[in-house]
């Protein structure tokens, strides 16, 4: 896995917005995520639903990385309510993937949460993470084409669609949903987005 050259201040263990806690996986948390991976509707634009033992995988993995670095796809939990909605952050991209060598940022969240504005609320902090915190020059997002709900987040982000970065998903030969969009911002983009002076 291609991991970019980073400079970060300090770990991102746990990172809070007004609305949500971004923070290291628990154990209880295995359940919550699988019947999140399993529900045909938020796995619409995936090749697959995800049964237990992959989703308890993809835990692992998010947590290996976020325990190695301080930041990756954090477990995403409602302040109010305590309880897990999904994931968002950043995710270091491996190598069979044609847009490395990079950092994606992304989200998935359960069905019941969706419409609230938390994927964008997140995936800003996440971005701020990223730039202001581990100096990355640019980050991507990227999902099937005709995924037009992430793609609406995305271009909330302040993101834009790079169509000379579109590609063929390469773990998914077959797929109806194999063509994927590509959305980029980069650091000088985001500092005029939020209005950061003299970065």
């Amino acid at each position: 896995m291609t991991t970019p050259t980073i400079h970060p201040s300090r770990r991102f263990d746990e990172v809070r917005t007004e609305r949500l806690l971004m923070r290291r996986w628990r154990d209880d948390d295995r359940a919550a995520f699988a019947a999140l991976n399993a529900d045909p509707v938020v796995m619409e634009h995936f090749p697959t639903v995800q049964d237990r033992a992959t989703s308890d995988a993809s835990v692992d993995r998010f947590e290996a990385q976020l325990a190695e670095h301080g930041w990756g796809f954090w477990a995403l939990e409602r302040r109010d309510t305590g309880e897990l909605i999904g994931f968002t952050g950043l995710n270091p991209l491996s190598d069979d993937m044609p847009p490395a060598p990079g950092v994606e940022v992304g989200w998935r969240l359960a069905y019941a949460h969706w419409g609230h504005g938390f994927a964008p609320e997140a995936a800003v902090a996440a971005l701020r993470v990223a730039f202001e915190g581990l100096g990355l020059d640019e980050v991507v997002s990227f999902t099937s084409t005709a995924n037009v709900r992430s793609r609406r987040v995305m271009t909330k982000l302040g993101l834009h669609h790079d169509a000379a970065r579109d590609f063929d998903h390469p773990r998914t030969p077959g797929w109806s949903g194999q063509r994927h969009v590509l959305y980029a911002i980069g650091a000088q983009e985001w500092r005029d987005r939020m209005g950061i002076v003299g970065a």
